[in-house]
């Protein structure tokens, strides 16, 4: 599913909201969840997962082209860990 499907999906279900506000809602959210993880913080959602922000080292790497090491830097990466509803959602649990 992508940003618009989920912004039609939420305004055919609350007929009583109008699409912009609809999209300008779940564009907030989306944007308060990134600005969240940007500063560093832990983002929770009960039941469905939290995304949090991982640390990865400086390391050498290669160039799977020309073979040649190149100097990796240190960054941050987005990671998503799965809640227990969700998962067991998903494996037919629930």
């Amino acid at each position: 599913m992508i940003r618009s499907e989920l912004i039609q999906k939420i305004a055919d279900e609350n007929p009583h909201l109008y699409q912009r506000d609809v999209e300008r809602i779940v564009n907030t959210v989306f944007e308060e969840v990134t600005d969240a993880m940007a500063r560093g913080d832990r983002v929770e959602l009960r039941g469905f997962g939290a995304f949090s922000v991982k640390q990865r080292d400086a390391r050498v790497g290669r160039n799977p082209r020309t073979g040649e090491t190149v100097q990796v830097e240190e960054k941050c990466v987005p990671f998503f860990k799965t809640g227990k509803l969700l998962r067991d959602r998903l494996n037919g649990k629930a």
